[in-house]
């Protein structure tokens, strides 16, 4: 890998791996949609507050990292965009679901892990994702992932990408807090926080849209306003 990514850099690049495998229709991501994907609520840890503006600056330096590329075309009536780490560092479908969650939620242990990747790559049980972590941790090119030594007062220790560099002190490193209705290690556990994640982004989708025509043809009329035009009832 390149220099470390920063802590936004590898939300934008998380997100952009989550919504090709959860949305796949919607992808390649607009900006906008790429903002609102970066702040979702759900399946996220910490919780942040980009903006167009500042999501378009960070894009540009993944850009010049060659880790995102724009995708533009007669078909696409605003920029979009697509990651590259995938393909640039080498990672198959198992893989690519646990960075992905890995550098959306921050460490975890293997039965969060598995609880948490089901929506992206089922997986059948703890062992295949303590395998896949292995391997992360052990690639000839350098490793991925990193066991974070036991935190005081828990049993399981906690696995961490190495996009950023090296993680801070397990103790330094706050854990993400349980969401409702989840169980630790039980994959169907979760379908509820991946409905909601999957409105919010259809919902930042219908978003995008409306505003692209908006600015095509002017401002929608709102819902239930007459059109004006004439010989109206």
């Amino acid at each position: 890998m390149q220099p470390p990514l920063t802590s936004d850099e590898v939300r934008i690049l998380g997100a952009l791996i989550e919504k090709e495998i959860t949305t796949p229709e919607y992808y390649p991501l607009s900006l906008n949609a790429l903002t609102n994907a970066c702040n979702q609520k759900s399946n996220r840890f910490p919780v942040v507050a980009l903006d167009d503006r500042m999501t378009d600056s960070l894009l540009e330096g993944l850009r010049d990292k060659r880790l995102v590329a724009m995708v533009t075309g007669t078909s696409n009536r605003v920029p979009k965009f697509r990651q590259l780490l995938v393909e640039t560092i080498g990672l198959d479908s198992k893989d690519m679901a646990v960075m992905g969650e890995l550098m959306l939620r921050g460490p975890q242990t293997a039965a969060q892990l598995r609880a948490h990747a089901a929506r992206l790559h089922p997986f059948a049980d703890q062992a295949e994702v303590e395998a896949v972590l292995q391997g992360l941790s052990e690639r000839p090119q350098g490793p991925l992932v990193v066991k974070l030594p036991r935190q005081t007062g828990h049993k399981e220790q906690r696995f961490a990408h190495l996009l950023g560099g090296a993680p801070a002190a397990p103790e330094a490193v706050a854990a993400p807090p349980p969401e409702p209705a989840s169980i630790e290690g039980t994959p169907e556990a979760d379908p509820l926080a991946q409905l909601r994640a999957e409105v919010e982004s259809l919902r930042a989708e219908v978003a995008d849209l409306r505003r692209q025509v908006a600015e095509l043809k002017g401002p929608l009329p709102a819902e239930g306003a007459p059109d004006g035009g004439p010989g109206g009832s």
